[in-house]
């Protein structure tokens, strides 16, 4: 079983002056439902090498079971740090996909041809897609064979207006997940803010905010036991 984890590249928080990236939790807890279960890992990001890592991420309230075994494991650590050009990747050589999520995709990963491209070759092949919290966002100029919306017509869910709402990025962020999924026909669903919501529909994993990270990584190896 392998699994390909793609990062952001991306480390400016739009025009505020602050750091952004992905967002650990979200990378750490799925790392490790994906390698308790054997999974053999690979990690990308556009531009390879180390991802930034969202500083608010890395601080001490933020910290979970998964972070803190992240932070004692020199192994993941130097997987992290040596992430392979997006470009280098293809979707023949891994049997599921999986974005954690965190600002920074909505800038990079979200218009990143390659990315875009990776995604609906996954789909095409029949293979599971995951994206956790911000991270359905890559999925925004992803299209279905027939050139529709990839989320069109499918149960959905990402970072809600209301979360993007508390923490007062509404006005800074290039577009709010929830109104791009609903723009493009998506049938969002989601939790109370800040509980752990998945929607699964066909090949298609997606969590709603960072509480939903190992869900969203036990959904992604459901689908994969199944097919």
């Amino acid at each position: 079983m392998k699994i390909l984890l793609v990062l952001t590249s991306h480390d400016q928080l739009g025009n505020t002056g602050h750091k952004t990236g992905f967002w650990l939790e979200e990378f750490a807890s799925p790392y490790y439902v994906f390698k308790d279960a054997g999974a053999q890992l690979t990690l990308a990001s556009p531009k390879g090498g180390q991802p930034p890592i969202d500083p608010k991420s890395d601080a001490p309230d933020a910290q979970t079971d998964a972070t803190r075994r992240f932070a004692d494991d020199a192994e993941a650590q130097q997987a992290l740090a040596s992430t392979l050009p997006l470009a280098q990747v293809r979707a023949e050589d891994f049997d599921a996909l999986f974005y954690p999520g965190g600002h920074g995709p909505l800038w990079d990963l979200a218009e990143d041809a390659t990315s875009i491209a990776l995604i609906e070759r996954f789909i095409a092949l029949g293979k599971p897609v995951g994206a956790v919290c911000h991270a359905p966002g890559v999925l925004r100029h992803v299209k279905a064979a027939d050139g529709t919306p990839l989320v069109r017509g499918k149960r959905v869910t990402g970072f809600s207006n209301s979360e993007e709402d508390a923490v007062q990025l509404s006005d800074v962020v290039p577009f709010l997940v929830e109104d791009m999924l609903k723009g493009h026909g998506g049938q969002y669903g989601r939790g109370a803010d800040w509980s752990s919501h998945v929607e699964v529909d066909g090949l298609l994993v997606t969590g709603q905010n960072p509480a939903s990270s190992d869900a969203s990584a036990e959904a992604l190896l459901a689908l994969l036991e199944r097919n």
